[in-house]
């Protein structure tokens, strides 16, 4: 961000002027913008050539281009980053936003955190008419029961039945010459000291648990316990759950072939979750809303999508997830980014 603001304090006001009213153009209309039609709309009085000669420069700066010949400038997506970072005037929820977000955060408090992530996706989609997206650790209820079941002498069955009587299987695999006993006293030791916990609580404990229980458990047995808790655990990926609601807001005003391509593309991207613990890893390391245009995030780079998010913490002031709207370039930043903020504090503000 510092290379953009360096860039924006050496534009003149003119210059300022000019780069501002071709974006917001673009962001209405998709549409160039000629220097006739600046000449009109500017805070300023300037000649139509001198608007030129301006755009010349922002040209050349790489921060404008025109499509084809003799066409007005759009900006380029270095335009639109030093747009926002600089040159946005960032705007205020109306009074019926925040009540709106407000309402259908205190309904859905009633609902498990899986609902009211899918609902607060789903309302912030329909407010911004992009689609919702959630990205959050999948929370797991605290444990009530666990058992390890035989299946043969390589493999037991781990089944977790959390205090919301949910339950979840996992194979998991034995160490060579465990003893038929083993599997009980595995499930003995969990039930009998890590119920009541989450996973990632049982996963933390479990370390010193075991050094102080070395002496009634054998190797084998601790092997039992620590592959059970890592198989619930999973991958990195594998414990997020993502949710996105109103994707169909993405193929509004779509006719162009390529555009059509880039949709399908971004579509697969969110099917197979392709990186989503960057997104997660970035917005963890921010203070606020982060905004991705076009290839600056990898995710979503060979659609030309924009990503808005921010992060939302549990009660321990730790970022469990993200929330935000994923839509074209050229969608109401000034609008969204304020909307994407207040929800993920709302969301956060439930959390603890």
């Amino acid at each position: 961000m510092t290379e953009f603001v360096s860039e924006i304090a050496r534009l003149n006001e003119r210059s300022r002027a000019i780069m501002r009213q071709i974006v917001e153009s673009y962001l209405v209309s998709g549409e160039p913008v000629g220097s006739r039609s600046l000449s009109r709309t500017l805070p300023m009085t300037l000649s139509p050539a001198s608007i030129r000669n301006v755009m010349q420069d922002l040209e050349h700066a790489g921060l404008i281009y025109a499509p084809h010949t003799s066409a007005g400038r759009l900006p380029t997506q270095t335009g639109l980053r030093l747009f926002v970072d600089g040159l946005l005037e960032v705007g205020h929820l109306s009074e019926d936003e925040r009540r709106q977000i407000e309402a259908q955060i205190r309904i859905s408090r009633a609902h498990s955190l899986d609902q009211v992530l899918g609902e607060a996706s789903e309302m912030i989609s329909g407010l911004s008419h992009c689609a919702g997206l959630v990205l959050a650790e999948k929370q797991v209820s605290r444990l009530k029961h666990i058992e390890f079941v035989p299946l043969d002498p390589a493999r037991a069955l781990a089944v977790l039945v959390g205090e919301d009587n949910n339950v979840e299987n996992r194979v998991i695999a034995l160490p060579h010459g465990l003893p038929p006993s083993a599997l009980a006293e595995a499930s003995n030791f969990i039930n009998s000291n890590l119920r009541g916990t989450t996973i990632t609580e049982a996963r933390a404990a479990i370390e010193n648990q075991l050094i102080e229980a070395r002496s009634e458990l054998d190797d084998l047995t601790q092997k039992v316990i620590k592959a059970g808790l890592a198989e619930w655990s999973g991958s990195l990926d594998d414990r997020k759950s993502l949710i996105v609601r109103g994707q169909s807001n993405l193929l509004k005003d779509v006719s162009a072939m390529d555009d059509l391509e880039r949709i399908r593309q971004l579509f697969n991207d969110l099917e197979s979750k392709r990186d989503l613990a960057q997104i997660l890893g970035l917005s963890e390391r921010a203070d606020g809303v982060r905004i991705f245009i076009g290839s600056e995030n990898k995710l979503f780079s060979m659609s030309g999508s924009s990503l808005v998010v921010a992060p939302f913490q549990d009660e321990n002031r730790k970022v469990v997830g993200v929330l935000g709207i994923i839509g074209p370039t050229r969608i109401n930043y000034a609008r969204i980014i304020p909307m994407v903020d207040y929800t993920a504090k709302l969301i956060g503000r439930l959390l603890t």
